[in-house]
């Protein structure tokens, strides 16, 4: 006779139980000895990532996740969306909300009620929240053919929803409901609404702000940030998404099933080149001499960079680049990081003091010759290449630390023009699903490291936390700091992709722990409908990613 039990093999404790066959997640970790202070909020069954309802009917590998964990604080996050969902539509019967990527430590939403938001709607918001958490509702996944959710949410008004669905390949899907409330989000839920203890509304612009708990220390909310530049790209991007007529991923499908890829990209094309052109003047108008442009891991600052190069020549200018890179110091005096590893990350790791002296010498008129930083010594050598700068010419630095004050602070600050650039915002895959920056830096990075660097996606996705660790670090905290902040994002580029990224990411087998990111960034191509990549432009910014550049990244 076949057993009635399940073997579950515990990542955490190393340890085996065995369980009757239709047991869930919670059942195995309350047998399973395993101690998390706050508790499991999902598990990576056979690395990939399930709700604690998943049940068992063969033997599985399990890790339990909690807060500290980037899938964890995403379940939570989706978690807060639909009481936060729940609590509009109970007091706003017919208003509408969107919530958007982090912003500020939490997450910017725009609440839609007819008139101004005041302080009043946010604090009721807040209550009846914490009214749906102190019920500990049950949180139900709905599954159902798909054309059934599709007519389901078009029933209710919730066109991007169907949209989104109705690109999809599955004959069924799943859907979330709170009550009255249904929904749909990207991945899973917790089981009930008791566990979202720690979260916090306040109002900001015409909208609000949920607070979430810091992934460091999920005892605490994340801290507050001063973002108002951010803010600005934020409201930027919803002018250009106006303008293409395209907000959320099912709008983009349906205007890329109709014809329109290539006005999309045409357009988005030039609302970028628009932007550069704006910045160019700007810094001709300052009478700047040295631009410095910073941006996390795979924003694009190095075609960026080069674009506005020539830009600046457009305007009259003799642009030279400089790469921050030949001003390490020497190997040897490079500060080593806990494990004893050399941390080039650290602003340290720059010789910053000569790096003022050469700047401003050029400043002053004077001949500098130029360092090159020999990786393979691990030493700054001299070439002969010399540089003396005049009237008519221009620096234009990309580095890591270029908006850190300690970088330049010997310079004169009418000298300087900065430049922030990264990935800010794009198409939401609809309006209670945001698309983090971070997923698509990580999307770009894993197609240029493949391409290029002889990287395998799960190399790639393996060194991601400690790239973010660094970026955290010494770039996000003084993006505010720019004097101009650049959108790279396009609201295409997923779409292109999407053909090259899938097959890269296939080739992450399950039995590794990067399986569960992998298998996540899939699902998430999935709903984009491809596009050619030979719609894009040679001076795009994602050829520096895809290929094809006009431009040489050597």
């Amino acid at each position: 006779m076949a057993s009635t039990n399940v073997v579950i093999r515990l990542k955490n404790n190393g340890q085996k139980i065995e369980l009757p066959m239709g047991c869930t997640l919670m059942d195995v970790f309350e047998k399973s000895g395993i101690e998390m202070p706050l508790g499991p909020v999902s598990a990576r069954v056979n690395n990939k990532v399930q709700g604690l309802k998943y049940r068992f009917y063969n033997n599985k590998d399990v890790e339990f996740l909690d807060l500290t964990s980037p899938s964890g604080i995403r379940v939570y996050e989706r978690s807060l969306f639909l009481v936060l969902t729940k609590a509009v539509e109970d007091l706003f019967p017919g208003g509408h909300l969107i919530i958007g990527a982090p912003l500020s430590g939490g997450h910017y939403c725009e609440l839609l009620i007819g008139r101004p938001v005041e302080q009043g709607d946010v604090e009721a918001i807040e209550t009846r929240m914490k009214e749906i958490v102190s019920e500990d509702m049950v949180i139900h996944r709905v599954q159902c053919p798909i054309e059934d959710a599709i007519q389901m949410f078009r029933s209710r008004g919730m066109e991007n929803k169907a949209q989104l669905l109705e690109e999809q390949g599955n004959l069924y899907t799943y859907y979330y409901r709170l009550k009255e409330t249904v929904d749909y989000y990207y991945s899973c839920l917790l089981p009930s609404t008791g566990s979202l203890k720690l979260f916090a509304l306040m109002k900001m612009d015409n909208g609000i702000l949920l607070r979430i708990p810091s992934q460091k220390n999920p005892t605490e909310l994340s801290p507050l940030k001063t973002e108002q530049k951010m803010l600005e790209v934020i409201r930027e991007h919803h002018r250009w998404q106006n303008i293409l007529g395209v907000r959320t991923v099912g709008e983009f499908n349906a205007a890329v099933r109709h014809g329109r890829a290539t006005e999309l990209i045409n357009i988005s094309e030039a609302l970028q080149e628009k932007k550069l052109n704006a910045i160019a003047d700007e810094i001709v108008e300052r009478k700047a001499k040295l631009v410095l442009i910073a941006g996390p891991s795979s924003s694009g600052k190095t075609t960026t960079s080069k674009r506005l190069s020539i830009l600046m020549m457009a305007c009259g200018l003799h642009p030279h680049t400089i790469c921050t890179d030949d001003y390490f110091v020497n190997r040897v005096d490079t500060p080593k990081d806990a494990n004893g590893e050399y941390d080039f990350e650290c602003i340290e790791a720059v010789d910053t003091t000569f790096f003022q002296k050469q700047m401003n010498q050029l400043l002053e008129g004077e001949e500098v010759e130029l360092p090159r930083y020999d990786f393979i010594k691990g030493e700054r050598v001299f070439e002969g290449r010399k540089l003396k700068i005049g009237d008519n010419d221009i620096i234009i630095l990309e580095g890591n630390h270029a908006l850190n004050p300690l970088f330049s602070q010997q310079i004169p600050e009418e000298q300087k023009y900065r430049v922030y650039v990264s990935a800010c915002t794009t198409v939401a895959l609809d309006d209670h699903n945001y698309i983090p920056t971070i997923d698509i830096r990580l999307l770009r990075r894993i197609l240029r490291d493949f391409k290029y660097r002889g990287y395998s996606a799960l190399e790639t996705i393996k060194r991601c936390p400690s790239v973010t660790a660094g970026e955290d670090k010494w770039i996000t905290p003084y993006q505010e700091n720019a004097d101009a902040t650049f959108n790279s994002a396009l609201i295409f580029e997923l779409g292109v992709m999407r053909t090259e990224l899938t097959p890269i990411l296939e080739q992450v087998n399950e039995r590794a722990p990067e399986y569960s990111e992998a298998s996540r960034l899939r699902k998430f191509l999935k709903y984009f409908r491809p596009i050619p990549a030979r719609e894009v432009p040679r001076t795009s910014l994602l050829r520096e990613f895809l290929g094809g550049s006009s431009f040489s990244y050597s």
